[in-house]
């Protein structure tokens, strides 16, 4: 990816869901060697990332996004991600 592109895409997070680049490099690094069975790590990173983007959320949701991760075997696509938040 060259410089230029990915300039206009922290700048695009950065002014849609106020993410600074720091923060979307610090969050791709810690999944770079995350251990995705593990419920603590896991739970540890949709915290994260849902305090980055800003959103709320419960704890029912939590536990199905973790479990699903966790638990399933199974590659999580949009569609998958998008049945589980409107729940």
């Amino acid at each position: 990816m060259n410089q230029e592109f990915q300039q206009s895409i922290f700048k695009h997070l950065n002014k849609k869901a106020n993410i600074s680049p720091h923060e979307i490099i610090q969050v791709a690094q810690s999944v770079q060697n995350a251990d995705f069975s593990d419920e603590r790590t896991v739970r540890k990173l949709v915290r994260q990332l849902a305090q980055m983007a800003n959103k709320p959320m419960d704890q029912s949701k939590e536990d199905r996004i973790v479990e699903m991760i966790t638990k399933n075997n199974k590659s999580i696509d949009q569609n998958t991600l998008q049945q589980i938040f409107k729940k």
